[in-house]
């Protein structure tokens, strides 16, 4: 684990309540940014990276440091996104949690409008419109290989698989998701060049 990571979540469990600020400050942005291709909205996202937080403090005794502390933070926040998704639930709030364990997560806000707001590009409607046409199964492993970064051991850590499996799973979505984005890009270079094309002359 993260040396850092490891001094923080010490400090945090020794009395200095404000040390796990410093990892939700660290780790916020990433979580939001991962959780939103979850539940595709923002302010469920939010509700989950809220919730991932505060469940992450009142269990952090329960953390014994065998994988890094971002993939432990990011296995809750999975478990309550499909928790989410299966049944909207109202979620517990980390501004009066804040107040009461000495740390101040920053708004939602902030990071959904820094870098992480969901106006998308063509391509990445094109991509996101792909993935939604994935098997759940294939689409977490795809997005957390390939979007979110994480590596074979931390997505069976998160999923509770054996890596073969995670490796299987990922080959088997990127040759789905291959299938699925081949029409456009055929067609993609028809399109650029009738739009590079310069219009007719007038007959006269």
């Amino acid at each position: 684990m993260n040396d850092d990571d490891r001094r923080l979540i010490a400090e945090c469990l020794g009395g200095r309540r404000d040390a796990f600020g410093e990892l939700v400050s660290r780790y916020q942005a990433r979580l939001y940014s991962a959780a939103v291709r979850l539940v595709d909205s923002p302010d469920d996202a939010a509700d989950v990276v809220q919730d991932a937080f505060l469940n992450a403090y009142q269990s952090l005794h329960a953390f014994k440091g065998d994988a890094e502390f971002f993939t432990w933070l990011y296995r809750i926040a999975f478990n309550g996104a499909i928790s989410l998704k299966r049944k909207k639930r109202p979620t517990g709030s980390l501004d009066a949690a804040g107040g009461e364990h000495g740390f101040e997560p920053a708004d939602p806000s902030d990071y959904v409008r820094t870098g992480h707001a969901l106006e998308r590009t063509e391509e990445d409607r094109l991509l996101h419109a792909a993935l939604g046409r994935l098997s759940p199964e294939h689409r977490e492993v795809l997005t957390m290989k390939d979007l979110d970064g994480l590596r074979y051991e931390e997505i069976a850590e998160v999923l509770g698989v054996p890596v073969g499996t995670v490796r299987s799973r990922l080959h088997r979505a990127r040759l789905e998701l291959r299938e699925l984005l081949a029409p456009l890009d055929d067609a993609e270079p028809q399109d650029r060049g009738r739009g590079d094309r310069p219009p007719p002359e007038p007959t006269p």
